[in-house]
């Protein structure tokens, strides 16, 4: 009995590496699963292994240039998905600026809390502060908590408004995962269309995409369900992305000649925050909580 007991408390841990950045190591053990998180590099996800093998991709050198966006991991998107018109907006007849995918993925986070008793978690926070404010005018806190247990990665977020108006905003996250060969990808993605981001035209859908494009860039905006699968026969496994009915849309982005592919829950389309809709329009005082589940099967 105290044999086992022994080994159910210390199945996950949670250990810190200090390099570059301050890296949160979460373990399991029992299901060889691994995620580093790096809470001053925009609250990231860098690394997520299941079974001892890398399920996302990450460019290092990027990672490793604070002035560089990074390509790789999981990426926060807030207070937009996408991009907007010369990044610009329009708030109560005042013009803002506000770059791609927003500002929660380039901003340090805090550690909030830590957990290893039947999982592993650690909940970051980023408050709203003197630079968010100049191109998004409103206080909030986002909270963050990732789980790891078995063959599953939950992100379980909240957002809350301290601001006396409401805050609108959308939220997402920018997966990139590893891939050997994209030829052998087939997907599961509840839609009959989407649109082609680039030349903003509507093409049908049935699992496959012509990688020998230099870019695809598809967004699904009519999702009917509330997961995604990804087949990828050259790894032999499977990546499911369960979401709640807070996601609205969709993307699915690749480059020619690069080992990834990201499959993006986002809750609005791009330049939403312009054209008013499907946007979160956050109540003085409130908050809302978004949940996405990532997991890995070995087939």
């Amino acid at each position: 009995m105290t044999t086992e007991f022994y080994h159910l408390i210390t199945v996950f841990a949670i250990a810190v590496r200090k390099q570059q950045y301050k890296t949160y190591i979460l373990t399991d053990s029992a299901s060889k699963s691994r995620l580093e998180v790096v809470p001053e590099r925009g609250g990231m996800i860098t690394t997520w292994q299941v079974k001892g093998q890398d399920i996302l991709y990450m460019e290092r050198q990027r990672f490793a240039n604070p002035e560089l966006s990074v390509r790789g991991g999981i990426p926060i998107l807030f207070p937009i998905c996408g991009n907007l018109p010369n990044n610009t907006y329009i708030h109560k007849g005042r013009k803002y600026t506000l770059k791609q995918h927003g500002f929660a993925r380039d901003l340090p986070w805090e550690v909030a809390e830590q957990v290893t008793q039947d999982k592993a978690s650690i909940t970051l926070v980023l408050n709203s502060n003197n630079f968010t404010r100049s191109v998004y005018p409103f206080d909030f806190q986002l909270v963050f908590t990732y789980t790891l247990k078995g063959e599953h990665l939950d992100i379980r977020q909240r957002y809350t408004n301290y601001s006396e108006e409401p805050m609108p905003f959308s939220t997402g996250l920018h997966p990139y995962f590893a891939t050997l060969d994209k030829s052998h990808l087939r997907f599961e993605i509840p839609a009959i269309k989407y649109t082609d981001q680039k030349s903003q035209t509507s093409h049908p859908y049935n699992g496959t995409f012509d990688f020998a494009q230099d870019e695809i860039d598809a967004a699904f905006t009519e999702i009917t369900g509330l997961s995604a699968s990804v087949y990828d026969f050259s790894r032999r496994l499977r990546i499911t992305i369960s979401y709640n009915s807070a996601y609205s849309t969709v993307v699915f982005w690749t480059l020619k000649g690069k080992n990834f592919y990201c499959l993006e829950p986002w809750t609005a389309p791009r330049n939403a925050l312009n054209i008013g809709k499907p946007l979160i329009q956050l109540q003085p005082g409130a908050s809302c909580e978004t949940f996405v589940r990532m997991s890995v099967k070995y087939f």
